[in-house]
């Protein structure tokens, strides 16, 4: 699966917006894929296989993002990619008092 692109919107819901932490995993996990990733948000487009690129975004709370993967293994670049997009952080739960 070489030919056309895929993609799909995700809206991010984190409060924190698409901050550092979710995006450092979001690149890494996208650099283990043989795809290109692009991440684009109002006509802007970045590499999203870097976290620097993906900090031009400032993707808050409601923004979004559309995930577009061109490649081998598209499908499941896609799949993950925009599955952790979704996944709320586990860091955001209040912490228990002691």
């Amino acid at each position: 699966m070489n030919g056309a692109p895929l993609q799909q919107k995700v809206v991010i819901s984190n409060p924190q917006g698409f901050h550092m932490r979710p995006m450092a995993a979001f690149a890494q996990l996208a650099a283990r894929f043989e795809s290109s990733v692009k991440v684009s948000r109002e006509g802007q487009s970045v590499n999203g296989k870097s976290i620097l690129d993906l900090m031009l975004l400032a993707a808050a709370q409601g923004t979004e993002l559309t995930v577009e993967v061109t490649g081998a293994d598209a499908k499941a670049a896609l799949d993950a990619l925009v599955g952790l997009l979704k996944t709320p952080p586990e860091d955001d739960s209040p912490e228990p008092s002691i």
